[in-house]
């Protein structure tokens, strides 16, 4: 009996030791099977996350007692709790807000780095999609980003590139400032009513300084968990900076955006920003190019290096050093009778490939949708792919197992390569979930319900820094005193 499984693996060291020895053993490994199936990009199931102000009143004691309380992100339900008030970051919610009758157009700038429209990365799919369904609902969009590939068009969105320059660091990862003459003249002329911006990166300063100069709310998405990759690519001490630089930047938005709530609830735990102003990005699945229709018997002789009738063994993602890929190469050893195949790219593929050199392996480049395409996942218990494969959900529509425990991955995927009846009920389980879930509902959620709670907290931080002028006016200009008789 033929069968096939694909693999996906993200870093899942939590960034306060992310410069510990022990930061090189977490990863997190997803694991795919099918018995033939058409490739696509991974997808997440989306979570929606909302936050909500704790009266401290309701917990009596004197103030001098009162212990740091760090906020707790839960995946069961999607609540962000929030920090002390002696921490300084205790911070009224805005008030539930109608979305439906808060959708007017807008004129939304996004500053994107590096180029959603080029280069391979997690984000590039999910900004494309946003730009796609703000300009569907009515809005005006503005896209700022590095030069390289910008098309001359995209679903009516203005389109403007900056001169870009390599990342000392990662040669890959164009960067740029975005400030020249003609990028804020062209935004001025734009006249947002928000500014969304990436980070982090180089660029979102830019995005920052031209917020605060116009006087015009920033939102600011984080996607690249930074703090925990530079340990894998520079030096450890540099962890603690960057933190400082992270803190900076989203202190000064109004919102920031994440794409996990494990990630959501690392930013809380190092204190980057207020709890109240972290809220989740949902990512959608396109479930109609994704689909178990497009199951293909050439595709399954591509992967499987002609032996379709092999165990398949398939990595969905991008690939880089961070993502402890050579686990892996344990996974294979421990299969003689699989093959695998990687659906994706990144700057790690070319050592990757000397180190599957030998071994029944085949590197695609940018394919798959993997729950979307009916098939069953194995992921790490790890990072934010519990958010795809929550608790009450393990062993329905998929499976995890603790990051870089070889045993207990095996055990997992053992049973599904040996069982096709198990196969194709967790496949078409995994199928129906990510039929709830698509861009269009996760962009109308950023665009009726994030970017109103931005505005509402760029509203009231204005009053708060004219609130000393208002008081000086009244002294300096005192209201004549009308006697009513």
């Amino acid at each position: 009996m033929s069968s096939s499984l694909s693999v996906n693996l993200s870093l899942s060291t939590h960034p306060l030791f992310a410069y510990s020895s022990n930061s090189s053993n977490s990863s997190s490994c997803n694991l795919y099977l099918t018995d033939s199936v058409k490739v696509y990009p991974f997808s997440t199931k989306p979570i929606s996350l909302n936050c909500r102000k704790r009266c401290f009143s309701e917990f009596p004691r004197l103030k001098s007692e009162r212990k740091r309380r760090v906020g707790v992100v839960r995946a069961s339900e999607t609540t962000v709790t929030e920090m002390s008030e002696e921490d300084g970051e205790q911070e009224e919610s805005p008030p539930s807000i109608d979305s439906e009758n808060n959708s007017k157009p807008r004129r939304i700038a996004l500053f994107v780095e590096p180029s959603p429209f080029s280069y391979i990365s997690g984000y590039k799919n999910r900004f494309q999609n946003f730009i796609k369904y703000l300009r569907e609902m009515g809005d005006e969009v503005m896209v700022v980003t590095t030069h390289e590939g910008v098309p001359q068009e995209f679903y009516g969105a203005k389109l403007i590139g900056s001169r870009s320059f390599p990342c000392p660091l990662y040669q890959k990862v164009p960067l740029s400032l975005a400030l020249s003459p003609r990028i804020i003249s062209e935004v001025a002329r734009f006249k947002p009513d928000i500014i969304h911006a990436s980070s982090p990166g180089i660029m979102v300063f830019g995005a920052l300084f031209i917020a605060k100069l116009l006087c015009v709310p920033i939102v600011m998405s984080y996607h690249t968990h930074v703090p925990v990759y530079i340990p894998r690519y520079t030096f450890s001490w540099l962890v603690k900076p960057m933190w400082l630089i992270l803190k900076f930047l989203h202190r000064a938005a109004d919102l920031t955006l994440v794409p996990s709530v494990a990630i959501a609830r690392d930013l809380q735990a190092a204190r980057v920003t207020a709890a109240s102003r972290i809220r989740l990005w949902n990512k959608g699945v396109d479930s109609e190019s994704f689909h178990p229709q497009y199951r293909s018997h050439e595709m399954r002789l591509r992967l499987s290096n002609g032996e379709p009738e092999r165990p398949l063994v398939i990595h969905v993602g991008r690939l880089g050093v961070e993502k402890s890929l050579d686990f892996l190469k344990s996974v294979m050893d421990r299969l003689p009778e699989a093959r695998i195949a990687f659906i994706g790219d990144g700057p790690y593929r070319e050592e990757l490939e000397r180190l599957f050199s030998g071994m029944p392996a085949v590197f695609t480049g940018m394919l798959q949708e993997a729950m979307s395409s009916g098939v069953p996942v194995v992921g790490a218990r790890a990072g934010g792919i519990p958010d795809i494969i929550p608790a009450d959900q393990e062993g329905k529509t998929g499976f995890l197992f603790n990051p870089g425990d070889l045993d207990d991955c095996l055990s997992k995927l053992e049973p599904l390569l040996q069982n096709q009846e198990l196969r194709e009920t967790i496949g078409k389980a995994a199928r129906k979930e990510m039929e709830k879930y698509d861009w269009r509902a996760a962009t109308k959620k950023i665009r009726n319900e994030q970017y109103n709670a931005a505005i509402w907290f760029w509203q009231k931080k204005r009053k708060q820094l004219l609130r000393p002028l208002q008081w000086l006016a009244k002294r300096l200009f005192p209201s004549p005193e009308i006697n009513y008789r």
